[in-house]
């Protein structure tokens, strides 16, 4: 330097040299001080927070890992700032010191405001933000670029796996107004490339089209527009890899394998090309199947299910299944965390497997507590009736899933589920929490109300199946409709006694007028009472019996049929008729009028007919029944069953010394099959015959069997099927007369006109009404309905709706026909009368509300069919 600075002097350089100078002085004592501030350690007298916006300033402290009051040194600073950029609130943090205070600047990530989304239709938007959110991308939270970017990349995955090579997302991030964003994501979802081909290499046992009619995923075909089967999706085609390995496992493969899965992709995009190389192997077969490890329960006890046996070929299905039934076994007697393994020991020369079944059955478990949740309405009480799952006893698997069988059963509740807790600090101790959704299970309303079959309902009821939560049925009725005036009360206790014995009783004043529901012209009027009692003689099976009596008065009416009772009705006063001549050319009648006995009217004039029912036996009845019923239910739900089966018998038999001595058998069964995808197939079944006995020669014609509408076969009017009446014998004159009674009051008598005796008031009257034939029914019901149950689309709660494809069979015969009855035979399945539609039952607050559509398939002239039917408080 000494020899640069003769240069300068004289110069400006001087004054240039003197000022760099100057500055490198002064940086070095700046590095000196901030090297001296930077160790020095100071007491926080304050804590001063800049920059915020949103986040308050106890978030801020709430993180920070000091206090006012603390000596701080470099580090501990250092650890502040990463406590606080841990939080995820902060973009950037700086920390200072102004004296003793530590002052904290801020600079906060935006809240998200909105997140909007477009163009997705294979993934709903609310799955999309439901991802997001579990991401932290929620309105509300904090803003991470980061995070949106991976789960853009995210859902780009996800339509690749089904299928979309050709999807992209693309996000827009908006700045908004307070350090806010708006997120837009924008999808593109492509289209699904279909699959051109499915290869498997390697399969020498059985051919390449066994083996793909086990595939879900199917090349394209001429129904893949309906079953979208060709549709590549990355789980289907695993799915499928399974179902291909499960085949040749269950078929005695046990060394089968898939050494490889190509999926090639056409370069548009559009075509898939799948190939699996597999190698089979040989057959094997079962050797020794034995149990091992801790066998608490007697080996006679667990050898029963045992499925594999010796010699036979191997299947892994019958392995799994052993597995799963050992230890619902053991579950059944309280060792609830019972682990059973099978262990398949291979001999490759002799291509034998012996199986070992380890029993691991950890400490037997006892239920402390049962709870229940879910039931608003419905008291503890009567959910704890139904348990078979004791407090205080072994853990039982199946009498834990029984418990939660009864409820669905009840028909209060649209699912029930149980839930199983292990009870903290102890391992041999569980609680039980039964969880209820309550569904309607009656009405407490004034009603004004159509049906189809009974016109307008006028009503104030109460019909409660869990009257006020207690379980008890309990009615009130009061209602009136075109054909039905009804007064009604009924009770019925499901637990008169603690073991389940059921009592209950009725009382009933009824008016109806048959002509309004397509049957036969007559009036009953009906007064009676009942007792019931039921006694459970299973889980599954109750008996029940009945004890009843009933005042019942029939009033025939002027267009009564025949069956009922005989015409002409003047007859029984009149005896002799005036006659006078006819002049055809002047159109006029002439006297003298002469005195005839009834036997000179005209041929055709007086028909004859058999006594009707009321002739031969008055038209009032007295009747003492007694029944006896038998039912047996497996169905999982006491409304809309999906599985399961029903039968009930019963047998209802008027006391000798009646006033009509009859007897009715009935049986009506049902059975559903569950399918896939929650189609289930249900099977019913409805048959009946009644008779008469003593002096009683036939079935009295107001306990009839009935067909056609709902319940019976949809499509024909409800009723009637079946036998129909002989209309009632119109007395209609050839000629002009007089009637003369045997009081000797006479009445002209015109050939226009058609003359019966008014049984009210016992004169002689005109009636303009038509000679139509009316259902009657029968002694013998044969019916039966196969149907389709299927779920609705868009419907998320599938538990209070049913829907349908159905077909129905069926027809209502007599032993006991009239040679004048229309339509009526003894029994000929020939004549059964079919039909096929589809049915919807939802449940409502006021009760099941059912519509079908439905064609009658075979009817005949004398049917009546209808295409929509409809009704409230019965399901299909």
């Amino acid at each position: 330097m000494s020899k640069l600075l003769p240069r300068f002097v004289g110069s400006q350089g001087l004054l240039v040299f003197s000022k760099i100078v100057k500055r490198f002085l002064l940086c070095m004592l700046l590095v000196a001080a901030g090297s001296a501030w930077s160790v020095e350690r100071f007491v926080i007298s304050d804590i001063r927070v800049e920059g915020l916006q949103r986040i308050s300033p106890d978030t801020v402290f709430a993180a920070l890992p000091m206090n006012v009051g603390d000596r701080v040194s470099e580090e501990a600073l250092a650890n502040a700032a990463r406590s606080l950029f841990r939080t995820g609130n902060f973009d950037d943090i700086k920390i200072g010191r102004d004296g003793d205070v530590l002052v904290i600047l801020a600079a906060e990530r935006p809240s998200i405001s909105e997140i909007n989304i477009d163009g997705n239709k294979a993934i709903k938007t609310e799955a999309l933000l439901d991802g997001l959110k579990n991401a932290g991308l929620a309105e509300g939270q904090v803003f991470k670029r980061s995070t949106l970017e991976g789960m853009r990349m995210e859902l780009t995955r996800q339509y690749v796996s089904q299928g979309r090579y050709d999807a992209s997302i693309e996000t827009d991030v908006i700045a908004q107004p307070r350090n806010r964003v708006a997120v837009s994501i924008h999808v593109n979802e492509g289209s699904t490339a279909a699959i051109k081909h499915i290869n498997i290499v390697g399969n020498h046992a059985y051919d390449d089209e066994t083996l793909l009619d086990e595939f879900e995923l199917k090349p394209t075909n001429w129904l893949s527009w309906i079953t979208s089967s060709d549709k590549y999706a990355r789980e289907k085609l695993k799915g499928d890899l399974e179902k291909l390995s499960s085949w040749y496992l269950d078929r005695g493969y046990i060394k089968f394998n898939i050494d490889s899965t190509q999926v090639a992709i056409s370069p548009d995009k559009e075509s898939v090309y799948i190939t699996a190389n597999i190698t089979e192997g040989d057959v094997y077969k079962v050797g020794k199947v034995e149990l091992s490890g801790d066998v608490v329960l007697p080996e006679e006890q667990l050898t029963p299910f045992l499925l594999p046996k010796t010699d036979e070929t191997f299947s892994q299905a019958k392995l799994t299944t052993t597995e799963e039934l050992l230890t619902k076994r053991l579950g059944n007697d309280g060792y609830n965390f019972a682990r059973v393994s099978g262990i398949p020991e291979i001999n490759d020369e002799e291509k034998i497997v012996d199986l070992k079944f380890f029993i691991d059955p950890g400490k037997r478990t006892y239920v402390r507590r049962v709870d229940f949740s879910g039931n608003h309405r419905t008291s503890d009480e009567v959910l704890r009736r139904e348990m078979r799952q004791m407090e205080s006893a072994p853990a039982s698997q199946s009498n834990i899933e029984l418990s939660r069988v009864r409820l669905e059963r009840l028909g209060f509740f649209k699912e029930a589920k149980v839930e199983t807790r292990e009870v903290p600090g102890t391992d041999d101790m569980i609680d039980l929490e039964y969880v209820v959704e309550e569904q309607s299970s009656g009405s407490l309303a004034a009603s004004v109300g159509f049906s189809q079959d009974s016109g307008l309902i006028l009503g104030a009821n109460i019909q409660q199946n869990n009257f006020f939560g207690t379980g008890k049925q309990v009615g009130i009725g009061l209602s009136r409709s075109d054909f039905l005036t009804n007064i009604s009360f009924n009770y019925m206790e499901p637990y008169y006694t603690e073991d389940g014995v059921s009592r209950g009783f009725s009382v009933y004043y009824r008016k109806a007028d048959l002509d309004e529901v397509n049957i036969a012209s007559y009036t009953t009027n009906t007064a009676g009472a009942s007792l019931n009692f039921s006694y459970p003689l299973s889980e599954i099976q109750r008996l029940g019996f009945s004890l009843g009596f009933a005042n019942t008065e029939i009033d025939a009416g002027i267009g009564a049929v025949q069956e009922i009772k005989a015409s002409p009705r003047f007859f029984d006063t009149v005896n002799q008729f005036y006659q006078s001549n006819f002049d055809s050319t002047t159109g006029t009648y002439t006297g003298p009028e002469t005195l005839q006995p009834l036997s000179a009217l005209p041929a055709g004039s007086t028909p004859q007919g058999d006594p009707g029912f009321l002739d031969l036996y008055g038209d009032e009845f007295n009747n003492y029944t007694v029944s006896t019923n038998w039912r047996r239910s497996t169905l999982n739900r006491g409304l809309l069953a999906t599985r399961g089966t029903s039968q009930t018998l019963s047998l209802e038999v008027a006391l000798p010394g009646s006033d009509t001595e009859y007897y009715k058998l009935m049986f009506n069964g049902q059975a559903y099959v569950p399918l896939i995808n929650d189609f289930v197939l249900r099977f019913k079944t409805e048959l009946g015959y009644g008779d008469g006995y003593g002096d009683l020669d036939e079935l009295p014609f107001f306990e009839n069997f009935y067909g056609g509408g709902f319940g019976s076969i949809r499509g024909y009017k409800s009723n009637t099927l079946g036998p129909h009446s002989t209309p009632a014998q119109i007395y209609r004159v050839s000629q002009a007369a007089t009637a003369v009674d045997g009081s000797g009051n006479a009445t002209t008598l015109s050939p226009e006109l058609a003359y019966v005796l008014d049984p009210a008031t016992g004169q002689l009257i005109t009636t303009p009404f038509e000679r139509d034939t009316d259902p009657f029914g029968g002694n013998i019901l044969i019916e039966a309905s196969i149907e389709l149950l299927v779920p609705l689309p868009f419907v998320k709660d599938q538990r209070s709706v049913r829907s349908g494809f159905f077909f129905d069979a069926g027809n209502v015969f007599s032993s006991s026909c009239r040679s004048t009855q229309l339509n009526c035979s003894s029994v000929d399945l020939s004549k059964l009368r079919y039909s096929a539609g589809f049915g919807l039952t939802w449940i409502t607050g006021m009760g099941p509300l059912t519509f079908s559509l439905a064609r009658a398939l075979n009817d005949e002239a004398i049917d009546e069919t209808e295409v929509f039917q409809f009704s409230l408080g019965r399901t299909f």
